[in-house]
């Protein structure tokens, strides 16, 4: 169909016919018709409207006579000649007089008709001058505006087919006015919306109501290959009859806008990202838990899958690599995370396995270089660089990967591993602002890890230490059954200074002794050791409990900011006896066959370290069967109850004596030792037995 045919529907023998209130009826276009001697013969209402006369009035007169003023007759009688004798035609503006007496500038144009027999009239078609002038001027000024405004703007008729185009929106459009004209949306620009914007045209066309500013994204046939954006507003458009003619619109390329905003968009996302990482990432000194925590961070915001790995040397506390080098690489594989389920995590190196890489390979390439590693659009000749093997290769290939980046885990200027990430899912390649996202979550997390590596080195250390200083295998003294047990911390993997010994002593007695230092780590473990050997040393001497604790005060008080509390107790198995004395200990529990379990109630006593305070021993006779429990506080304190609500479940527990010892200690740290305990602890059982034989004098 052609734009012609389009444009309108098609002229039948009768025409189509107009309702009234056009632009013609709207100028009020007056017609009259004269003679050959200058009689008005035909006479229009519109000239009526016009000059004052009406039709009875004016046909038969003269129009010289009755349209001109004197002064101008001589100059109508020539223009009347030229108009019958020669070009046949006359336009301008001439002063006419009204029936009202006034003149007027009056629009005309005139011509020569001639009838059937040769006759010969004058056909004048008039409009008042200052009617018409507004007309042209409001006309130019529109033209004016449509041609030169920078907003496209356009016309459509009621059939949502262009009828007017702008040069603005020939370029927003990229196509020339001749490809939008006689064309609907859906036909000149298919690359948009189309369902949309037409949709919301019809409900302008039905409502009347304008639509402003709807927001518009695509690609225009000028510039395929980029996004572009548009405001577009829609207004119908009505006659001076309101009678709907047609559509306007008007468009504004925002492209620039549109990119800045989600420019600033995704910074502000990017901002986000690294605050919740900051929040999210190394929330625990534990190693691996931080690089899971890194690996599940970063998916799906930005990667399908997820790889943290760490430089083995790094693990094994030798220096990582710290600047440009060649070479393999040996990783050990700590955390792997996956958006969705995908044939790629198989590629990846399990956690806890060790792999060596060639210098080839980009992530080696990473660590070696300490710089990122992008590939915006992996190809198939990348995969085996990506890969750990063929195998993986195969499986990368299959899950559609696309776009790879590595970024090196930086901390104290020491590359400790790398950030392995991939895209398969996610359309969109990587970009140099993921580069930089990705850069700045693993520098925050690369702390993390170091801060959790060193600790873990250090941790390791105060265990090994606390282990070697504490009793392997008591020996069974006489009259007592022993069994205990020591716990690290849990919740930070701290290790404490808690400690426990069985020490013979001169008669065949037995001291028992549970100590905790205040404060965790090496320097913790150190000073157990120092306060344990004190304590066996001053067993040797045969001391009352109170003088023994007496000494390890001082012995503490030497130390530097070093608090210890200490329960110390000497059994004679003679005289089924048993001295004890605190030192700002927790008070033992008693079980006694046939009664309910109790805590002894003893002076508490200052903590080892004050100085100056005394200490008292109790002197409590015990029978075969009773069991005496020593603690330090990491077995009943919990942050969430309160410390009796703690001891009686320690009591309830210890209700049943006909339960083992060694079962006893795995229930009492079962039941009470919490998942996330922030405290060491050390158990310590002894139960009396019968002894047989003569004792000492």
């Amino acid at each position: 169909m052609s734009a012609s045919d389009a444009s309108g529907p098609r002229l039948g023998p009768a025409g189509v016919p107009s309702e009234p209130g056009g632009l013609l009826d709207m100028l009020g276009l007056a017609a009259a018709v004269l003679d050959a001697d200058g009689r008005i013969v035909l006479w229009s209402p519109q000239a009526e409207r016009l000059f004052g006369w009406t039709a009875e009035e004016a046909l038969g007169r003269f129009a010289a006579t009755l349209l001109v003023a004197e002064e101008h007759f001589e100059l109508i009688l020539e223009l009347f000649a030229e108009v019958m004798t020669g070009s046949g035609a006359w336009a301008g503006v001439f002063p006419v007089l009204h029936k009202d007496g006034s003149t007027r500038p009056v629009e005309f144009r005139n011509m020569r008709l001639q009838d059937e027999h040769g006759g010969r009239y004058a056909l004048g078609i008039a409009i008042d001058r200052d009617t018409l002038r507004g007309v042209e001027r409001d006309l130019a000024l529109s033209m004016g505006l449509v041609s030169q405004s920078p907003i496209g703007l356009a016309v459509l008729d009621t059939d949502l087919r262009y009828v007017l185009v702008n040069p603005a929106l020939e370029r927003i459009n990229g196509l020339p006015a001749e490809r939008h004209l006689g064309h609907t949306v859906r036909e000149a620009l298919p690359f948009l919306d189309v369902e949309a914007i037409e949709s919301a045209m019809r409900h302008v066309l039905a409502s009347g109501t304008a639509l402003v500013d709807q927001f518009t994204v695509g690609r225009t046939g000028a510039d395929p290959n980029t996004e572009h954006a548009w405001r577009a507003s829609y207004y119908r458009l009505a006659d001076h009859a309101d009678r709907v003619i047609g559509l306007a619109t008007s468009v504004v390329d925002v492209t620039e806008q549109h990119r800045t905003a989600a420019e600033a968009a995704a910074a502000r996302r990017r901002l986000a990202l690294i605050a919740r990482a900051s929040v999210r990432i190394g929330t625990t000194l534990d190693l691996d838990r931080t690089a899971r925590e890194l690996a599940e961070f970063v998916v799906p915001d930005l990667a399908d899958i997820a790889a943290v790995d760490v430089l083995d040397s790094v693990l094994n506390g030798r220096q990582g690599v710290a600047g440009p080098a060649s070479g393999t690489a040996t990783f050990r594989a700590l955390a792997v995370a996956a958006a969705y389920p995908s044939d790629a995590v198989g590629a990846a190196d399990p956690p806890g396995e060790i792999a060596k890489y060639a210098a080839d390979r980009l992530v080696t390439r990473c660590v070696t270089t300490g710089r990122p590693v992008l590939v915006e659009r992996v190809e198939a000749r990348d995969l085996p660089r990506i890969a750990r093997d063929e195998t993986a290769t195969v499986l990368l290939a299959q899950a559609g990967l696309h776009s790879y980046l590595a970024v090196p885990l930086i901390a104290r200027g020491e590359v400790l591993g790398a950030l392995d990430l991939k895209r398969t899912h996610n359309p969109l390649p990587f970009t140099e602002d993921d580069v930089v996202l990705a850069g700045e979550l693993a520098a925050r997390a690369a702390v993390c890890i170091d801060n959790a590596r060193w600790y873990q080195s250090q941790r390791h250390a105060a265990l090994t230490l606390q282990r070697h200083l504490l009793p392997h295998q008591p020996p069974q003294p006489m009259g007592l059954e022993v069994a205990f047990r020591y716990q690290p911390a849990a919740a930070a993997g701290e290790v404490g200074g808690d400690w426990f010994d069985v020490i013979p002593v001169a008669g065949d007695r037995t001291a028992l002794v549970v100590g905790d230092v205040m404060g965790s780590g090496i320097n913790a473990a150190a000073t157990m050791g120092q306060l344990r050997t004190a304590t066996r040393t001053l067993a040797d001497l045969d001391l009352d409990p109170a003088q023994v604790l007496q000494h390890l005060d001082h012995t503490t008080h030497g130390l530097e900011e070093t608090i210890a509390t200490c329960v110390y107790a000497v059994f004679d198995p003679h005289h089924a006896q048993c001295r004890i004395a605190l030192a700002g200990h927790l008070p033992p529990a008693l079980v006694r066959c046939g009664r309910a379990p109790a805590l002894l109630e003893l002076p508490t006593g200052a903590p080892l370290g004050v100085g100056g305070v005394p200490f008292e021993a109790v002197c409590l006779d015990l029978a075969p069967g009773d069991r005496l429990v020593l603690y330090t506080d990491g077995l009943v304190e919990t942050r969430d109850q309160s410390i009796d609500v703690r001891m009686q479940a320690l009591l309830t527990l210890l209700a049943d004596p006909r339960l083992p010892l060694e079962a006893t200690c795995d229930q009492l740290l079962t039941a009470l030792r919490q998942r996330d305990g922030h405290d060491d602890v050390a158990l310590l059982i002894a139960q009396v037995g019968l002894v047989t034989g003569a004792g000492p004098d």
